[in-house]
C-alpha cells in the first residue's frame, strides 16, 4: 500500500466501444494497479461524441455526470460546445450536474484563449466557482490561438478564476508558463496551477535521454516548486493516452525528486483535493 494518498487530474473518459481502453472499467483498473485513490475525469468533447453512431447527439456533460453518479472516487469535469451560442447556460448546466470544472483544449476545439467566447465562459465559470483545466503546448493548431502568455490575460481579467495549465507548455513553452504563474503569485487567491501531465523524458535512437515536445526535466520541476511553492502543482494521468507503465513511472519520478515530502504529497493529491474541496 502506498504511503501517498494519490488523487490525480486529467483522465479523458469515453463511453464503451468508442476510444480503445478509454472507458470507466479500464480507468478503474489503472487506478487500482497504480494505487491511486481517485481522479478527475474529463468529459469527451462534443465532436468526439459525434464520431460514433451510438453516442451521436448525446450531451457529453450529461453522459459524464450519469456515468460517475455511483463512483465517489471519480470527479467529473464538463466541456463546452463552442459552436453553440448558449455558452453561459452551458457553464451553469455543468455546475447543476454536479461537475467540478471544465476541460478546455484550445487547439483541438480551435478557439482562442483570449477570444470573446472564451471570456464569456470564464466569467460564468468564475461566478460558479468551477475549476478549468487547459491543454497547453504544441498541438498542431495555429499557435496564435493558444500561446502561453495569453493565459496571463485570463488570470488578470478573472482573478478569482482558478485554472491549471496542463503539461506546463511542454519543452517549448515551459518558461512562459512559469512566467504566468510567477506573475500571478501575489494574487489574493491562488488562481494559476501547474499540471504535471505527460511530461516524461524520452529516449533517442542511441539510447540517450532527450526532451520530447512535452518533456520537462527534473531540474525544470524542482525549479517550478522553488519559484511557485508546493501548493500550486497537480499530478495528471492523461488516461487513456498514457497507460499503467507510464503512470507508475510518473509517480515514482515525483517520489524521487529532491523536494520536500510535503511537496510530493501536495503534487500527488493534497493540492487537487484542496482545490476541488473533495
Amino acid at each position: 500500500m502506498s504511503d501517498y494518498k494519490i488523487f490525480a487530474n486529467h483522465a479523458h473518459l469515453f463511453p464503451k466501444n468508442t476510444k480503445p481502453n478509454g472507458d470507466i472499467d479500464c480507468l478503474k483498473a489503472l487506478l487500482n494497479e497504480c494505487e491511486i485513490e481517485g481522479c478527475v475525469c474529463f468529459s469527451p468533447f462534443w465532436h468526439q461524441m459525434d464520431m460514433y453512431a451510438h453516442t451521436t447527439g448525446q450531451n457529453p456533460c450529461e453522459w459524464t455526470a450519469n456515468a460517475l453518479k455511483n463512483e465517489p472516487e471519480l470527479v467529473g469535469f464538463g466541456t463546452i460546445n463552442f459552436d453553440a451560442t448558449d455558452l453561459k447556460e452551458q457553464v451553469k448546466r455543468i455546475k447543476d450536474l454536479g461537475l467540478k470544472g471544465i476541460k478546455i483544449h484550445p487547439a483541438a476545439q480551435e478557439v482562442n484563449i483570449a477570444g470573446k467566447e472564451l471570456f464569456e465562459v470564464y466569467e460564468e465559470a468564475q461566478e460558479q466557482n468551477l475549476f478549468l483545466s487547459f491543454h497547453t503546448g504544441l498541438h498542431w493548431h495555429r499557435i496564435a490561438d493558444y500561446q502561453m502568455l495569453l493565459f496571463d490575460e485570463v488570470a488578470y481579467n478573472f482573478p478569482k478564476l482558478r485554472f491549471s495549465m496542463e503539461h506546463m507548455g511542454g519543452y517549448s513553452f515551459f518558461r512562459e508558463a512559469l512566467l504566468v504563474m510567477n506573475n500571478n503569485s501575489r494574487n489574493e487567491i491562488q488562481n494559476t496551477f501547474a499540471g504535471w501531465t505527460s511530461i516524461a523524458m524520452e529516449t533517442d535512437a542511441l539510447g540517450n535521454e532527450r526532451q520530447g515536445a512535452w518533456s520537462l526535466t527534473d531540474d525544470d520541476l524542482c525549479t517550478l516548486i522553488h519559484q511557485t511553492g508546493h501548493e500550486r502543482s497537480i499530478f495528471g494521468l492523461d488516461f487513456p493516452y498514457k497507460g499503467i507503465p507510464e503512470t507508475k513511472a510518473a509517480i515514482e519520478r515525483i517520489k524521487n525528486l529532491p523536494i520536500t515530502e510535503e511537496a510530493k504529497k501536495g503534487i500527488l493529491g493534497d493540492n487537487l483535493r484542496r482545490i476541488l474541496s473533495v
